[in-house]
C-alpha cells in the first residue's frame, strides 16, 4: 500500500478476513491442496486451460469467455462485436418456434412456500421489492430506417411507459428487433438491496434515474416463441442479450446460483434481502401461479387492502394507523391495524389518497368493537405492502410496518398468502401446485361444502410448515367421513386437541366437557377400578367429525370395542415400531411375517400405515371374548415372533433396548387402549395421515406416505380402501385357535 501512496490512478485497498465459523487452523492443509477444483465449475485446473473458454487477458484488463472471440471498447470493456452476438443469438434461437409479436403476456407467478428447495434441479435468484414489469421492444421501418419503440407492462397488463421514459428508452437502445422481457423495477437503497419504501420515494420525486430493471426471464425474441424453452436456456438467451446494453444502463441481469436452496435463503436473509425465488431449471414459462417458481420470504410481508384508517393521537394531518384487510370469498375480511413505518412524506400523501375514499360504513364483513373507534372507513381501493411478525391466534397481523402503496394490483385480487410445505420433486410435478390450498371462505361460505356446519376461525393455520388451516381440517374429514366412520362409529374416543396449532401445547381429551359442537356425543362407561361412571366422547356422524375439526382435533384414537359392547373387542392390532435405523424393506418382511403367522391361524389381517415410521396390522373378529384374553393372544403371538428372531424383534417396552431392532408391541390390546384411526390425521409437522394399506404395498422399495396436503393425489384411493371387507369380516376367535399359542379361556 505505502508504494501506491502517490499513485492516484491506482485505488488502495485493504481486505481484512475476520476469524468466523470458516476459519481454518494453523495446521491445516491449504485450502488449494484440499479443494483444487473450481467452486463454479467444479473443473480442475487443467481442464479450464485445456478448455480455454474464460482466459483473463492483463493487457486490456478483462475477461474473454471463449478465447479471442470477443474486443474490448476504449473503456477496458470486453464487448463481443454486433455481428458476433447476432450469429450467437440465431444459432440459440433455432429451437425455438416462430411467432409474430405476441403483446402482452400473461405473467407466471411464484407460489409461497416455508421452504427452499435443496436439489440440483432448481435455480435461485434474489427476490426483488419491487413492480413486477413486463418490457416489450418492437421495430418499426420508418423512411430514415429502423426504429424502435418500447412499452411497459404492469403484471396486470397496466401500461406505465410514461412513468418510466428512461427505463424505456434503455430497452429501445439494445441491439434487436423485437422481444419481451420479465423482471422486476426496484430502487436499491446504499446497501444494494431493493428496497419499496425506496422505490415509492423514486416515483414520488420523479427520480427515475433511481429506478433498475432486472430482466430475469425472455420469453419472445426476433419473432420466435421462447416460452417452451427451458428456463436456463432462456437465461442464457437473456444474458448474451443484455451484453449489449450500454455502460450505465438501467437493465441487468437477475442473476441466479444453481441448487443450495438452504444455504442460499440463509444467505439471503443474513445480507437482510426479502428472500428468495426458487424455479425449476428445466421449467418452460407457464402464465399463473403454479409450483415451477417458489417464493420463500425471510420474514412475514404481503399486500393488503385499506379499508378504513384512524388519525393522529397528537393531532396533525396525517395516519394514525391503517385498517388491513384481504379478499376471502369475495367478502373483505378484517386482518388488523398497522400504525408504524411512515415517513412524514408519505403520511400526509397517503392521507391525501385516503380523504377522498372516505364513506360511511366499512367494507369489511365484521370489526372487533375496539377495532372501530376514531376510524374514517374507505373504499377498499388502495393496497399497502406490509411487514409484520406473525398471525395472532384471531387471524390478525402482529407489529405490522407500513411498506408502501401497491399500483399495480388491484385490490379484489389481495387474497392471504400462505405457504407450501414441500418443493416439488421435479419438472414433471410443475402443474398446478400441489399443497392444501387454503378454501377462499368466511365463516359463511364454510357452510355450503360442510353441510351447514359453521367453522369458526377457518383460515386459522393448524400447521406452520404446511400452511393447513382449520377449515382444510374440517374439509378434509368432510371428504373422507364415508371411508373413517366405519372404523371410529360408537366407540369410545380419545383425541388429541391442538387448539393454537402444531408446534404449540397440545393435550388428550377422552371425557366429555362442557362447549363440545353439535354432533359429538357421549357414552357412558364404569371405571375399571373404581366403578364410578365416566363419560367418553364417541361420534357416530359426519356432524360430529366436523365437530372434532371445530374442536382443533388433530388426532383420533378408537378404542377396540364398541359402545355396546365394552368389555368385549371385536380388533386385535398390532403395532409394529421399528427403530429409526430400520430400513424399510425390514420392517416390510416383519408384517409379511406377522400375516403369515395369522393365517396359519385361519385369521385375515389388514394393514395400515400410521403416519409415523410404523405400521398397524389388523384383525377384526367377532367380540366374544374379554380384554386379557385377547390381550395374551396377542402377547403370545409377538413372543413366538421374538423368540424365532431376538436380533430383531422385542416386546418389551424399554427404549433402551430398542436400538437396530422392531418393537412389538401388543398392548394397544387391553381396556381404554386405543390405536390411531384409519383415515386421521397426525398432529406433527407436515400433518401426515395413517391410510390403509394393500399387501402388495410392502413390495414398495420405499416406506408409502400420505400428507394431507397431497390428499389430491391419493383420494382416489377412498375407492379402493382395503379396510372396506374390514366392516364386513364375520371371522371368530376359536377356542382352537386360543390353544394353538397357550391362552387359556
Amino acid at each position: 500500500m505505502r508504494r501506491n501512496l502517490d499513485r492516484s490512478d491506482k485505488p488502495n485497498w485493504l481486505l481484512i478476513k475476520e476469524r468466523d465459523e470458516y476459519v481454518r487452523s494453523e495446521d491445516a492443509p491449504a485450502i488449494t491442496d484440499e479443494a483444487p477444483n473450481s467452486a463454479i465449475t467444479q473443473r480442475t485446473m487443467e481442464q479450464i486451460a485445456e478448455s480455454k473458454d474464460h482466459i483473463w487477458d492483463s493487457k486490456q484488463g478483462g475477461l474473454l469467455r471463449g478465447g479471442n472471440n470477443r474486443e474490448h471498447d476504449s473503456s477496458g470493456r470486453n464487448v463481443r462485436t454486433s455481428d458476433q452476438r447476432h450469429r450467437s443469438l440465431e444459432r440459440a434461437l433455432r429451437g425455438a418456434p416462430a411467432e409474430i409479436f405476441p403483446g402482452f403476456i400473461h405473467p407466471q407467478l411464484a407460489q409461497p412456500a416455508a421452504k427452499a428447495p435443496n436439489s440440483d434441479e432448481w435455480i435461485h435468484e434474489l427476490k426483488l421489492d419491487g413492480y413486477r414489469l413486463q418490457v416489450h421492444v418492437q421495430s418499426k421501418k420508418s423512411r430514415g430506417g429502423k426504429t424502435h419503440s418500447t412499452t411497459l407492462f404492469t403484471r396486470t397488463g397496466l401500461d406505465w411507459t410514461p412513468r418510466m421514459t428512461f427505463l424505456a428508452g434503455a430497452a429501445s437502445k439494445l441491439e434487436l428487433e423485437n422481444c419481451i422481457l420479465d423482471g422486476e423495477v426496484v430502487a436499491l437503497d446504499h446497501e444494494g438491496r431493493s428496497n419499496f419504501g425506496d422505490l415509492q420515494a423514486a416515483f414520488q420525486e420523479r427520480r427515475q434515474g433511481a429506478l433498475i430493471y432486472f430482466a430475469f426471464d425472455l420469453l419472445h425474441l426476433n419473432g420466435h416463441n421462447l416460452r417452451e424453452l427451458p428456463l436456463t436456456q432462456r437465461k442464457a438467451i437473456l444474458s448474451e442479450l443484455l451484453s449489449a446494453a450500454e455502460p450505465g444502463s438501467p437493465i441487468r441481469l437477475s442473476e441466479h446460483i444453481e441448487g443450495r436452496g438452504v444455504e442460499v435463503l440463509a444467505k439471503a436473509c443474513e445480507l437482510g434481502t426479502e428472500g428468495v425465488v426458487s424455479k425449476i431449471a428445466s421449467s418452460p414459462y407457464t402464465s399463473g401461479r403454479g409450483n415451477a417458481w417458489l417464493k420463500i420470504k425471510c420474514g412475514m410481508q404481503q399486500e393488503f387492502v385499506i379499508g378504513g384508517f384512524t388519525t393522529p393521537e397528537k393531532g396533525g394531518r396525517g395516519i394514525g394507523a391503517l385498517l388491513l384487510g384481504y379478499y376471502d370469498d369475495g367478502k373483505l375480511r378484517y386482518a388488523g391495524r398497522c400504525g408504524t413505518g411512515f415517513s412524514e412524506q408519505n403520511h400526509r400523501a397517503l392521507r391525501d389518497r385516503l380523504d377522498v375514499l372516505v364513506q360511511k360504513h366499512p367494507d369489511f364483513t365484521k370489526v372487533p368493537a375496539e377495532a372501530q373507534r376514531k376510524v374514517k372507513w374507505v373504499k377498499p381501493e388502495l393496497v399497502a405492502q406490509v411487514s409484520f411478525s406473525s398471525w395472532t391466534r384471531d387471524d390478525l397481523v402482529r407489529q405490522a410496518s407500513f411498506k408502501g402503496i401497491r399500483e399495480d394490483k388491484p385490490s379484489r385480487e389481495i387474497t392471504r398468502e400462505l405457504a407450501i410445505a414441500k418443493e416439488p420433486c421435479s419438472q414433471q410435478s410443475a402443474g398446478p401446485v400441489k399443497r392444501a390450498t387454503p378454501h377462499a371462505s368466511t365463516d359463511k361460505s364454510s357452510q355450503q361444502p360442510l353441510n351447514g356446519f359453521r367453522i369458526t376461525h377457518p383460515q386459522k393455520v393448524v400447521d406452520p410448515e404446511s400452511g393447513t388451516t382449520k377449515l382444510q381440517i374440517a374439509e378434509y374429514y368432510f371428504a373422507v367421513a364415508k371411508n373413517m366412520l366405519p372404523h371410529i362409529s360408537d366407540r369410545p374416543l380419545s383425541v388429541v386437541r391442538c387448539p393454537s396449532g402444531i408446534g404449540q401445547p397440545c393435550f388428550f381429551q377422552k371425557h366429555v366437557g362442557p362447549g363440545l359442537p353439535q354432533g359429538i356425543d357421549k357414552v357412558t362407561i364404569p371405571n375399571r377400578k373404581t366403578g364410578k361412571k365416566e363419560e367418553f366422547l364417541t361420534v357416530n356422524t359426519v356432524e360430529g367429525l366436523l365437530g372434532l375439526a371445530q374442536l382443533g382435533v388433530l388426532e383420533i384414537h378408537p378404542w377396540g370395542s364398541r359402545n355396546d359392547s365394552i368389555e368385549k373387542p371385536d380388533r386385535i392390532i398390532f403395532d409394529l415400531d421399528p427403530d429409526a435405523a430400520i430400513p424399510w424393506p425390514v420392517l416390510a418382511s416383519t408384517a409379511q411375517e406377522m400375516r403369515t403367522h395369522l393365517k396359519q391361524l385361519k385369521l385375515t389381517s389388514f394393514l395400515k400405515g400410521t403416519g409415523g415410521k410404523g405400521l398397524h396390522v389388523v384383525v377384526p373378529i367377532v367380540p366374544e371374548f374379554e380384554w386379557p384374553v385377547l390381550k395374551q393372544f396377542a402377547h403370545s403371538l409377538v413372543l413366538q415372533m421374538e423368540k424365532s428372531n431376538p436380533a430383531r424383534y422385542l416386546t418389551k417396552m424399554t427404549k433402551a433396548a430398542r436400538t437396530n431392532k422392531i418393537y412389538l408391541d401388543y398392548l394397544r390390546n387391553d381396556r381404554e387402549a386405543t390405536a390411531i384411526a384409519a383415515f386421521s390425521t397426525r398432529a406433527r409437522p407436515g400433518i401426515p395421515v395413517s391410510v390403509p394399506l394393500d399387501w402388495k404395498e410392502l413390495d414398495s422399495s420405499t416406506a408409502p406416505k400420505f400428507y394431507l396436503s397431497d390428499f389430491a393425489d391419493w383420494k382416489k384411493r377412498m375407492d379402493r380402501d382395503p379396510f372396506k371387507a374390514m366392516s364386513l369380516s364375520k371371522q371368530r376367535l376359536t377356542a382352537e385357535t386360543l390353544g394353538a399359542l397357550g391362552v387359556k379361556v
